[in-house]
């Protein structure tokens, strides 16, 4: 038995996502009924996982701040910004094909250029994410440069934003001034992704 659960807890970490990665290709379906690559995206990439009804996302939603960081991203790289919705059919934060688009309005996430549907959950897996929000830069080499949450301040209060290091904006400052980032990787924080 102690083999088999270290095996097991050896084998989930070789898939663990870090900073220095490779960036895995995938397809999957966008708020226009379109399959979306990741190998067609205009680099960089920041992939955000979402769910509507997490309390945690709420915050950063309902404050503007994604969608300011969402604008901060786009602006000062060119690339393109991705949400993902790896809620299962039943689970809290399942969007159907056919709503995907009409929640990505409603959400005024008129910076990012993709809403995508995880709908198997296999895109989620093989990037690691565990919690939404979670961050995930992927640079223009293809390489991942930061992955994991959103800010400094593991809470749904949206007064913690301002106290917060926003750890997107700090990856793309120091891309920009030294080509490396300080903080690659954090602890991501939130609602579990409902696979």
């Amino acid at each position: 038995m102690k083999k088999l659960l270290f095996a097991f807890l050896f084998s989930s970490s070789l898939f663990a996502m870090s900073p220095g990665d490779k960036a895995p290709d995938f397809k999957l379906l966008g708020q226009d009924g379109k399959l979306v690559s990741l190998s067609s995206l205009k680099k960089p990439v920041m992939l955000e996982w979402f769910n509507d009804g997490c309390p945690y996302v709420r915050k950063h939603y309902d404050s503007n701040n994604m969608q300011d960081t969402q604008k901060f991203f786009k602006e000062e790289t060119g690339g393109t910004w991705v949400s993902i919705v790896s809620s299962a059919k039943g689970k809290q934060g399942h969007l159907s094909s056919s709503s995907v688009a009409k929640d990505m309005l409603e959400e005024e996430s008129s910076k990012a250029d993709h809403m995508l549907l995880d709908l198997d959950g296999k895109v989620g897996q093989l990037y690691g994410a565990k919690t939404t929000p979670q961050m995930v830069y992927i640079g223009e080499d293809g390489i991942v440069k930061y992955y994991g949450a959103i800010d400094s301040i593991a809470s749904a209060a949206k007064s913690d934003i301002k106290k917060a290091v926003n750890y997107v904006k700090e990856a793309v400052k120091d891309l920009k001034s030294t080509g490396k980032v300080k903080v690659a990787k954090s602890k991501p924080y939130g609602c579990s992704v409902k696979y």
